[in-house]
């Protein structure tokens, strides 16, 4: 990404906010295939946590800082951008007097930034605590926000409550993550609120390319060899499948049908893993994990004995080789 110029940068979705709930947005919309650039100006509301000790898979809890570089290195390896860079306003110039786009184009928005970026996209979703005023003049600001009582003093933040449960806007394109109430309370709950908008939008978007009924509907998910084995590795059993689930009423001609078709086939193969493949990925997986801690900092963390064992053990392997 370009750091400045007269010229904007064109992405598909921009989520503004690199917490917990913008990082997991942007590891779904990216591992889908949208290009995704996540900007952060860096203060993430969950740093005034001391010590993480709830998120699961971290059995004693993890650091704050090393929790945070966790997330990036994950945001990253998926090729999402990550830019420390603070959003500043969302526009859509296209728009006409009554809040609807007439056109692809004329729908898309523009991104600003705080270092004078300006990034044009599909989609934003909005992932970040504070007041929300770079949302400003998308949609009627009495919708938007709302006014709070402080110490005697009248104070405007975005409303909680203006998206759904899942994200959505009045604004099409438009996806809130965070703030989202409760949902962004605790870490673990927020991360999944991200993960859960980033599929809604996901999912508004095959509709929009013509996938019918629950069809549009997608799942991050890696399946087994096995699940590819007998009927199921045949083509012809998944063209039946997917046109039993085709609704009667889909207002779709046979050409479109058939492209949408193989384009489902075409990623649900692409999710088939061998053993061999899973039994590649789990180490490389346990490999990232320690470079994006530091390995020193892994070493560190051994019991002496362990640590004397493991490295008797490298001493006599490079003696082997």
């Amino acid at each position: 990404m370009t750091d400045q110029g007269t010229e904007p940068d064109s992405t598909d979705v921009v989520v503004v906010g690199g917490g917990p709930s913008g990082c997991a947005a942007a590891v779904f919309t990216a591992r889908y295939g949208l290009d995704t650039v996540v900007f952060d100006r860096g203060n993430a509301a969950f740093r005034r946590c001391a010590y993480l000790e709830n998120y699961l898979g971290f059995p004693a809890g993890i650091g704050v800082d090393t929790f945070t570089a966790l997330m990036h290195e994950h945001v990253a390896e998926v090729g999402a951008d990550y830019v420390a860079d603070m959003v500043v306003s969302v526009e859509r110039p296209g728009d006409d007097a009554g809040g609807n786009a007439s056109d692809a184009d004329a729908r898309r928005f523009v991104v600003r930034t705080q270092d004078d970026r300006r990034v044009e996209a599909d989609y934003v979703v909005a992932a970040a605590w504070y007041d929300g005023d770079y949302l400003r003049g998308l949609d009627d600001d009495d919708a938007m926000f709302e006014e709070h009582d402080h110490h005697g003093e009248v104070h405007e933040h975005f409303d909680a409550s203006y998206a759904d449960d899942d994200g959505r806007t009045p604004v099409e394109g438009l996806y809130v993550a965070a703030p989202s109430g409760e949902r962004n309370a605790q870490v673990g709950i927020a991360a999944g609120q991200g993960g859960h908008v980033a599929r809604c939008l996901i999912e508004d978007r095959r509709r929009e390319r013509g996938f019918p009924g629950d069809l549009a509907r997608h799942y991050d998910w890696l399946r087994a060899d096995t699940e590819f084995q007998g009927e199921w590795g045949d083509r012809d059993r998944w063209r039946e499948w997917f046109e039993s689930e085709v609704p009667d009423d889909a207002d779709l001609d046979d050409e479109r049908l058939a492209e949408l078709r193989e384009s489902y086939i075409d990623r649900a193969f692409d999710t088939r893993r061998t053993d061999h493949e899973v039994e590649t990925a789990e180490p490389r997986g346990i490999r990232r994990l320690v470079e994006a801690i530091g390995t020193e900092r892994v070493l560190d963390a051994l019991p002496d004995e362990a640590l004397a064992d493991y490295l008797d053990g490298r001493e006599l392997g490079g003696v082997e080789q």
